[in-house]
Parts: structure tokens; C-alpha cells; sequence
């Protein structure tokens, strides 16, 4: 037994001094990646998360699915899920959970981060004070567990804020703002006339479980009793739980800081109300058997200050795409705004306005102006209400974060504070040193010097051509404008023939257009058009011939327009950097297939080109002339590790049973690491919570391979990869003229690699 005599001074928590290189404040997503890539660059990292587990709004206390520039596939932005650290955990997520259970995020998310050694965490610990130094900027930052009573001071050159609400900025004295700016701040559109404090609002939602036997439900007493006063409460469906109920929002006219508990305790009458309205009014009958299984605890937090660092995003970056000298991250998200009364606004619950394409999202919106030592990441960087309404998802503030890691990895080695990575020539590297982690950055190409396999000559076992997708016996009707997306070589375009059925004589249009803007897929410029007539039957093929060519490597649309009674034959077969789309909608994030905006918003109109998920998903049954040779082996050194402007990649011939690919040179070379990019569909989502996937592995990923060098030595044999990207990292280095690798197993879909880089 512990004794102790009475103390009239009183008593002091356990006080913890801990010193890092970067102290990073938060750990949702943005806080997590950061930490993780930090890490990985051999930085000491002090992570330090105010809540039990990871994830922030993807963890189990939220259960926001984590989304970015896919948009649940719902916008033109093709082969947009971001990269590095983030893809990694996401292709992890659906190898291991499928069926999207929050709670196995949260233990994926604790592995990923207490497997690195560089990476001490602090769960449950809130920061609430630092020290300043006017000049150098945070020189500590201090925070308290309840959990364990004890108090932690964590010290670093660099500190990271990620939490969020921004309490370390906050407490810095770094410049914020909260609230929407006036239109005529920075040129916006969609911003209204004057500034506001209107600001979009928190969500809470529950999860039901259907327990095969009626079950009674007894409201609380708080719960809301008029469930009118909620303007969509006809839109609610018994089916609907989890973050289908997202539009559960309320605050956004309030302190969302300050007012968090307040607005809490309303989502809690809000949602315990809808609850009841579902099981007790009499309108679902289908609820009889249902039970409340989980309710959120805490609110998913949209917006609260946006800090201030040297340049502010806003809507004309995001919609006009602007090109940024200083880009390090994409965005893809739409302008995603919300009525800030939230639920009980007779307004739509979002208004949502997509870009053409994806976006850069430059670095200097991602430090502090007047803090020196303080990066931003996470939904607080420096951006405009209006493009924070984009900027805002988790994946997209992961990416972000990943790039802030980098960037505070180049500080730590050389000395120097945030600021100092603008130099051009360090800007330089940043991008590089993020590509070469699997970041993407839209428009910028792999440059990296340093890397042996771009001096290398490129060969392989043979090379897969674009010449017919194979019927599969199925038939779509032609109901809606389709197009067959395919990655084109500058030059001639190829003749398209259509397998199809006919109920009665008809005559077939179909046009060829490309986009404007170089890695965009929508289709805005028309290149050429053709008709055919055809006559009543079935597994009529016909031909379209173009007079047309591309002056540029690029995706290009063959549309054939709908017509009554045609059906056109379908593929299984898929191939990297080809879809078949149709104009249409996913009502998640679109309200029409084409988007129509407001006179004078700055909002382009364009019609939404889009696949359907796996299993559904089939290309057309077609015959190209002459086939397309796009993925030849010199693709793998190209500079770009994803379809961008075309295909991006090595696939061998359908028919070769033995793939290999080689990279050689003339003069004997000395490896340290071998790194190889695969195919993990950049076009799934992957949706990391309740929203169930048909696979666990990317059905053109290499899952089986061989490496070796052209001497005959083995380096490595793996099976079972599920992964994007590989890397062996050598016990001793190697001198070899070149290395093969020989794939050895894949799945239903043509197996491809992207990128191999040596070192």
C-alpha cells in the first residue's frame, strides 16, 4: 500500500519532458500521414491525438468514410485517389476490411503508426499551452492526459498542426479567419456580397442493426418531439444509417469551437429524434425489427478557423486549375457548401460545384505567415471559405499533410524554417522527394537524377496492344451517351468498330473529342464525328473512321450518341487507363448529369462522364485500327506512375506466359534499392468505412513477382502483394548491368506496372 501524509501546498501532475524533431498536434488523418511520412524520411516525431484512437472523423468515435478527388466516382476526375502514405493505408483498409468496419480502421491506423520507430504517440492528451519566442516562433507546446494524470512539455524546431480547430496555431497567435469573405475578396463567384460568420456545421449520425425480432424503442427525454421542424425528415429512409445520414448538420451559425458541447447536445436531440421518428411514427414499417446499434458520441467536426499562411486558396484556383510553381498535392473534391443552420435550413442540405479535372494545391498555403516554425495541415490551411468547401476532405488533407512531412523533413536537414522551401531549387526536390513516395502531383512528371533506371534501356517479354476488347456475351442498352475512353498516342486516330444489335433500322453517331486541359477527362474539345447506318440484327459489327489527329499523347472520348432499340455488346475485359462511362449521375454528389450553375458564379457547365463500380463495371465490346501501342516497356520511366495523359504502363501481351520486364545498361551499376509502382485502380475511391468493395485486391495488380538481376541473382521473391507500391531496400548494395522482374501472378485484369525506379 501507497502512503502519503497530507500536503497544504497540494500536488502537481507527472510532468514529461519530451524532444523531437517535429511535434505534430492531431491525429486524424492529416495528423497521422504526416507523422507517418515524417517518420519514414528519419525524423523524430512527437504525435499527440486529444482522443483514444486515430482517424479523427474516419475513426469509429465518427465514421466519416474517408473521400477525396474520386468523389465516390461521381465527378470527370479519372484515376485521381490520392497517393503515398494515404493509398498505402487505403489498398491495406480493403485488403483487410472490405465490408468497411469502422473499428478495424481504427487498428490499422494504431499499427500503422506504433510500427514506426521514429514515432512517439501520445493518445488522449490535449495540448492547451506552449511557449513562444517572438522571433523563432512555438519553442514547446504542453499537453494534459486525464487518462494517466500526467502533463507532457514536447519540444521541436518544427511543429505540425493538424487538430483541426487549430489549437496550436490558436495559441501561437498565427492568423486565422473564420467565417466566408465577401465576393470581392479574392474575385469569387460563389461567395456572397458581404462577409459572414456563417460557416458549415457539425454532423452526428447512428448506426441500426436489424435483430430478427421486433424491438421496442423508448425515446429520451431530450430527444426532438417535432420531428417537422426538420425540413427533409420525408427524405428519411429506413435503410439509411451511418454517414448516409451526413445532412444531420447543425452549428454552422455558431462558435463551432467554442460551441462544440451546445451543438452536441443538439445533434443528440436531432438525432435520438429521427431515431424515433423512424421506429415509433408508424411510417416504416420495416423498422419493426430494428435497434439503435451505435450513436456517435462526438461530432464530425466541417469548419472552424482556416489559418492564414502566404498564399490563399480559393475558388479560382480550384475551378480554372490553376498551375502553381509551388505545388506539392491535388484536390478533387467538389465545392462542397452547406446551409450553416444545417438541419433545420429549408435550403439543400450541400450545394455542390465540380472542376473539370483535379487541382494543385500549392505549399505555401501550407505554413503559417507570422509563425515561423509552423506548418498547417489538415482542413486549416490557407484557403477561402469557398475553397475550403473543396479542400476540406480527409484525403485530401492527408495528401496535403504528407507533403508538409517532406517539407519538414528538407527543413530539418538543412537547418532552415518553412518559409526557405520556396527557394526554387528546394522546391524542386520537395516535389521530387514527394513523387518518389507515391505522391501525386497533377502536371508535374518524375525528374528525379538520381534515379538509375531513367539512364537505362527499357525492354521487355512483350507488350500488351490495345486491339479488341472480346465480347462477353452481354449487352447494355444504348439508352444514354456513351464513350469509350481510351489513352491515345499523339498521331492518327484509330478506326472504332461497335458490336451491337439492332431491333429495327437506325443510324449510329459517334464523336471523338479530348480535353482541353492536358490530364483532364472531360470531354470539351471535338475533334471529328461519323455515321453509320445500319440495318436490323444481331452481333452487327460496325465501323467508324476519323479524319482526325492528336498532337499530343492523351485520353480521347469515342461518344456514340443514344438511339431507341440498339444494344451495343459488352467486355469483362479490363485494362489500365481505359473506361467505359456514360453520361449520368451519382446522385451522392451530383444533382443532374450535367451541372448547371448560376449565371456569374465562375462555375464551368460540363456533362459528368462516368463508369460503373466492380462488379457492374464493363467496357465495350470493340475493335481498334491499327491497335494502340501505349503500353510499351519504356512507359515504366516516363515520369509518370498513374494514367495522366495516357496509359502510364508496361503490360505484357494477354498470351505471354512467362512476363518480364528488363532494365539494363551499358556499364555496370551500384543498387542500394529497387522500387516498382503496380496497378491498384487509381479509380476506386475505396471508401474506408460502411460502404462495402466486391474485392480485396485491385484486380490489375502484379500479386505475385520475381526480382533479379541479369547475372542470374535472385533479390527477392514475394507473393501475395496487394500493395501500389514495392520497395526493397538492399542489405548490402549491389553491381549488376540491370534487373528483371518476372510477374508471376495477377488478377482477373491485365496486370501492369508503372513505375520502376532504382537507386
Amino acid at each position: 500500500m501507497l502512503l502519503t501524509e497530507f500536503d497544504n501546498n497540494g500536488r502537481t501532475p507527472l510532468h514529461e519532458h519530451l524532444a523531437g524533431d517535429l511535434v505534430v498536434v492531431g491525429g486524424g488523418m492529416a495528423g497521422v500521414c504526416c507523422s507517418i511520412t515524417a517518420a519514414r524520411q528519419g525524423l523524430r516525431v512527437l504525435l499527440v491525438q486529444d482522443r483514444s484512437v486515430l482517424g479523427g472523423n474516419a475513426s469509429s468515435e465518427v465514421r466519416l468514410w474517408a473521400l477525396g478527388a474520386t468523389s465516390h466516382m461521381g465527378n470527370n476526375n479519372r484515376w485521381a485517389r490520392e497517393g503515398g502514405v494515404i493509398d498505402e493505408i487505403l489498398v491495406e483498409n480493403l485488403w483487410r476490411n472490405p465490408e468497411g468496419n469502422p473499428i478495424l480502421v481504427d487498428a490499422l491506423l494504431l499499427e500503422w503508426v506504433t510500427k514506426e520507430s521514429n514515432i512517439t504517440l501520445l493518445l488522449n492528451a490535449a495540448v492547451n499551452y506552449l511557449d513562444l519566442d517572438p522571433q523563432s516562433g512555438i519553442r514547446s507546446a504542453t499537453a494534459y492526459c486525464s487518462q494517466n494524470e500526467t502533463l507532457y512539455t514536447l519540444s521541436a524546431p518544427l511543429f505540425c498542426d493538424a487538430s483541426g480547430d487549430g489549437i496550436l496555431g490558436y495559441l501561437a497567435g498565427a492568423a486565422f479567419r473564420m467565417g466566408a469573405e465577401a465576393a470581392s475578396e479574392f474575385g469569387e463567384g460563389l461567395a456572397g456580397p458581404e462577409p459572414t460568420l456563417e460557416l458549415l456545421g457539425h454532423s452526428l449520425y447512428f448506426y441500426s442493426r436489424d435483430t430478427g425480432k421486433p424491438v421496442e424503442y423508448v425515446a429520451p427525454a431530450f430527444a426532438l418531439q417535432d420531428i417537422a421542424q426538420i425540413p427533409r425528415f420525408r427524405e428519411l429512409r429506413v435503410t439509411d444509417s451511418g454517414c448516409r445520414l451526413w445532412w444531420l448538420e447543425y452549428g454552422g451559425d455558431m462558435d463551432t469551437v467554442h460551441g462544440t458541447e451546445e451543438i452536441k447536445w443538439e445533434l443528440w436531440r436531432v438525432a435520438y429524434g429521427v431515431w424515433n421518428y423512424i421506429k415509433n411514427s408508424g411510417e416504416f414499417p420495416d423498422a419493426a425489427n430494428l435497434t439503435l446499434e451505435w450513436m456517435g458520441m462526438i461530432p464530425g467536426k466541417r469548419e472552424s478557423r482556416r489559418f492564414e499562411g502566404d498564399y490563399m486558396f480559393t475558388q479560382n484556383d480550384v475551378v480554372e486549375q490553376r498551375s502553381h510553381f509551388d505545388a506539392v498535392s491535388l484536390g478533387g473534391w467538389a465545392i462542397d457548401i452547406h446551409p450553416a443552420r444545417g438541419v433545420y435550413s429549408a435550403s439543400p442540405s450541400c450545394v455542390q460545384w465540380h472542376a473539370k479535372g483535379v487541382y494543385q494545391i500549392p505549399y505555401r498555403s501550407m505554413y503559417s505567415r507570422n509563425i515561423p516554425n509552423l506548418f498547417l495541415a489538415g482542413r486549416i490551411i490557407s484557403a477561402s471559405h469557398i475553397a475550403f468547401g473543396s479542400s476540406r476532405v480527409m484525403l485530401t488533407c492527408a495528401h496535403n499533410a504528407q507533403a508538409v512531412a517532406m517539407a519538414a523533413a528538407i527543413c530539418t536537414e538543412e537547418t532552415i524554417l518553412p518559409r526557405q522551401i520556396t527557394d526554387p531549387e528546394r522546391l524542386e526536390h520537395l516535389q521530387q522527394r514527394l513523387l518518389r513516395s507515391g505522391q501525386h502531383i497533377p502536371g508535374v512528371p518524375a525528374r528525379d537524377p538520381r534515379n538509375l533506371a531513367g539512364k537505362a534501356r527499357v525492354v521487355a517479354s512483350s507488350a500488351l496492344r490495345i486491339d479488341t476488347l472480346e465480347e462477353s456475351g452481354e449487352l447494355r442498352k444504348l439508352d444514354l451517351p456513351c464513350a469509350l475512353l481510351l489513352p491515345l498516342m499523339a498521331g492518327p486516330v484509330p478506326a472504332i468498330t461497335l458490336q451491337l444489335d439492332a431491333a429495327a433500322p437506325a443510324t449510329l453517331h459517334m464523336e471523338v473529342w479530348r480535353s482541353a486541359k492536358a490530364g483532364n477527362t472531360t470531354p470539351d474539345v471535338k475533334l471529328a464525328s461519323a455515321d453509320a447506318t445500319i440495318s436490323a440484327g444481331r452481333s452487327m459489327p460496325v465501323e467508324f473512321r476519323f479524319d482526325a489527329t492528336l498532337e499530343a499523347d492523351s485520353h480521347v472520348f469515342f461518344i456514340v450518341a443514344p438511339v431507341h432499340g440498339v444494344s451495343l455488346h459488352m467486355s469483362k475485359r479490363q485494362l489500365p487507363g481505359v473506361l467505359t462511362l456514360w453520361q449520368t449521375l451519382n446522385r451522392a454528389v451530383a444533382k443532374s448529369a450535367v451541372q448547371s450553375p448560376p449565371d456569374g458564379s465562375g462555375i464551368d457547365s460540363f456533362a459528368f462522364w462516368l463508369p460503373e463500380r466492380r462488379p457492374a463495371a464493363r467496357n465495350l465490346a470493340v475493335t481498334v485500327t491499327p491497335p494502340i501501342r501505349c503500353y510499351e516497356p519504356a512507359m515504366v520511366t516516363n515520369g509518370w506512375a498513374r494514367p495522366w495523359c495516357g496509359a502510364n504502363a508496361w503490360a505484357p501481351d494477354l498470351n505471354d506466359g512467362s512476363p518480364c520486364l528488363q532494365v539494363s545498361w551499358s556499364e555496370p551499376q551500384t543498387l542500394h534499392s529497387i522500387e516498382l509502382t503496380f496497378d491498384t485502380d487509381f479509380d476506386h475511391p475505396m471508401e474506408s468505412v460502411l460502404m462495402g468493395h466486391p474485392e480485396r485486391v485491385m484486380p490489375g495488380c502484379v500479386t505475385s513477382f520475381e526480382v533479379r538481376t541479369v547475372e542470374g541473382e535472385k533479390l527477392a521473391t514475394v507473393s501475395g502483394n496487394h500493395q501500389t507500391h514495392w520497395r526493397l531496400r538492399l542489405p548490402t548494395p549491389i553491381t549488376t548491368t540491370g534487373i528483371e522482374l518476372a510477374i508471376l501472378g495477377f488478377g482477373p485484369a491485365a496486370p501492369a506496372v508503372f513505375e520502376v525506379r532504382c537507386y
